[in-house]
């Protein structure tokens, strides 16, 4: 290999693909669905994040702990004390 290869194969490439996705990400896109600006008028329902909506509102049977205070239990977990 001689000094051009090397320039070529360890900065040029390199310099090349870094600027390739540099362009790629810093250009605009101009399509795709409008974006939301401070000050405009919000239209939609407002919905609440849940990750079982068909569950939302019911507890979980595993949270029912039915053992005496301080008996050890098998769930483990922590502790608020030392």
């Amino acid at each position: 290999m001689n000094v051009v290869e090397t320039i070529v194969v360890f900065a040029v490439i390199p310099l090349a693909i870094y600027g390739l996705a540099g362009v790629l990400t810093l250009r605009r896109r101009s399509g795709g669905a409008p974006r939301h600006r401070t000050g405009q008028a919000w239209e939609y329902p407002a919905m609440w994040w849940s990750a079982n909506p068909d569950g939302a509102g019911h507890r979980h049977a595993a949270l029912e702990n039915s053992a005496p205070e301080g008996a050890p239990t098998a769930a483990g977990g922590a502790r608020g004390n030392w």
